[in-house]
């Protein structure tokens, strides 16, 4: 199994490396936009696969719940993805294509498992 290695440029602000959420979420888009070329839209969807994956590492990386997700979603990125349909179509687009992000997610480890029981 692969992992997405990112390469994210780094914004100087006062001498402290940062990166915005529109910079973090367009370079994440790039880089699986990039990856899935391949995979053709249908016809009838209203997104592409690259943004559907990416909606789902970027729901993966926030880690809340649903309707929190999909409240900062319209919020903060209507203008990034104007195409997203409601919050339960959404999750059955990422339950359905779950095999689509599998690639870019790390593979479990020992310690990663241990240290989630706390």
């Amino acid at each position: 199994m692969h992992s997405l290695k990112l390469r994210l440029p780094r914004l100087q602000h006062e001498g402290v490396s940062r990166m915005t959420t529109q910079d973090f979420m367009l370079t994440l888009f790039c880089q699986v936009d990039d990856q899935m070329a391949a995979v053709p839209k249908r016809p009838d969807a209203k997104l592409y696969p690259s943004e559907v994956v990416t909606l789902a590492l970027l729901c993966a990386i926030k880690d809340v719940g649903t309707r929190a997700f999909s409240r900062w979603l319209i919020r903060d990125s209507q203008a990034w993805f104007p195409q997203v349909p409601e919050r339960t179509r959404v999750f059955r687009l990422f339950k359905t294509h779950m095999a689509w992000t599998a690639p870019f997610l790390a593979a479990p480890t020992v310690l990663g498992l241990a240290d989630s029981y706390g």
